[in-house]
């Protein structure tokens, strides 16, 4: 099988050339566009979650060699969730390679987050398929590169940070208020305001109104320094 000219400047992108290239092309097929003749990507998901998984794990132990099972979990959930893994895909630009049907291209699913980052777990699969768990590990550490570690401060719940900079100052937990919502029903976007008691405030959007909590908390904690 050959891999169209956008796939191959993937694996640039990546850094990994594909021996069986039709691992890489069923990791960019979503669903929606699948056939009894062109499988879709949900099974490789399965398994390069757990593949990141395991890379992270490990990456974490070598990098903080003291730290207890309490401070490693938060850190090993930053590095594997849906988020991160949709940021890692929009910096390889996956979206833009993602074989989609109609429905999902006319709804923006190139840039949605769960589908990115199921996108990114499945490319993970398809390598590990395609070279074992070496290749697959070496090409997640370059690509997260940083992340890890940085994972510490990013691991941190804004939204407990802030209530306990608020209390610790005498004032009331901070409230957290939805300002709007807009997208259609299966893509959301919401804009939520934090306020202290004293006034001070401030806004975030996501794609759902937890993460915008968790943004708007982070932006005031900025603010306040």
């Amino acid at each position: 099988m050959k891999l169209s000219k956008e796939l191959r400047a993937l694996e640039e992108r990546i850094g990994y050339r594909f021996n069986r290239p039709d691992l890489l092309q069923r990791a960019v097929t979503h669903a929606s566009v699948s056939s009894p003749n062109r499988k879709d990507n949900q099974r490789l998901e399965f398994l390069g979650d757990r593949v990141l998984g395991l890379v992270m794990a490990t990456a974490l132990l070598e990098h903080d060699k003291t730290a207890t099972e309490g401070q490693l979990a938060p850190r090993f959930n930053a590095l594997v969730r849906k988020e991160a893994c949709a940021d890692v895909a929009k910096e390889i630009d996956l979206g833009a390679v993602l074989k989609l049907g109609r429905s999902e291209m006319m709804s923006g699913g190139r840039r949605k987050q769960a589908l990115l980052g199921d996108a990114m777990e499945a490319v993970i699969a398809a390598v590990y398929k395609d070279a074992g768990f070496e290749a697959a590990a070496e090409m997640i550490l370059r690509l997260w590169g940083s992340r890890i570690h940085q994972v510490e401060t990013d691991a941190r719940d804004a939204k407990t940070s802030l209530q306990e900079w608020a209390q610790a100052r005498g004032q009331k937990v901070p409230v957290y208020a939805e300002v709007s919502r807009s997208g259609p029903d299966h893509a959301p976007v919401f804009t939520i305001a934090v306020r202290l008691q004293d006034g001070t405030e401030a806004q975030a959007t996501a794609g759902s109104k937890r993460q915008a909590e968790q943004a708007a908390a982070k932006t005031l904690l900025a603010q306040l320094g």
